[in-house]
């Protein structure tokens, strides 16, 4: 299953290099920023977005996300979460439904999560690169 994966992978960059596609540019990396500078990878992210890490250090963590069928967001849980949107809310729809907690809020655009970002202690969100001010930590880029 994974061999296939790679394989279609493979392909579809070839497919690209053929036919010109350009190389993705700096300002298409997707960006996790946060108000102070927390030590979190990728797996790390995934449980704070799926609420099972709430606290780090003794800083309640605050999640945010940017409005459901954003491009920015479909990016971030693809490339980060490993899941569709349909997936993702089908598991906060289950996780509310039995007490378990609240999705990360959800905010209208990348300036309002960098807004929120850089006043909010424990905030975490994703931007676009090229919309990276300065205030804010750099956790992860993909």
């Amino acid at each position: 299953m994974q061999r296939k994966t790679f394989l279609h992978t493979l392909a579809a960059g070839a497919a690209g290099l053929c036919l010109g596609t350009p190389p993705a540019r700096a300002e298409d990396t997707l960006v996790v920023i946060a108000n102070s500078a927390l030590k979190l990878d990728a797996e790390a992210l995934k449980r704070v977005y799926t609420g099972r890490l709430v606290e780090l250090d003794n800083l309640a963590l605050r999640p945010v996300n940017l409005a459901p069928g954003h491009a920015l967001r479909r990016r971030f849980l693809a490339a980060v979460m490993q899941q569709s949107e349909e997936d993702y809310l089908a598991y906060w729809t289950v996780r509310r439904y039995i007490g378990k907690g609240v999705p990360p809020r959800d905010l209208a655009s990348p300036a309002d999560v960098v807004d929120f970002v850089q006043r909010t202690p424990g905030a975490i969100g994703y931007i676009d690169a090229s919309d990276l001010k300065p205030g804010v930590h750099v956790l992860l880029r993909r």
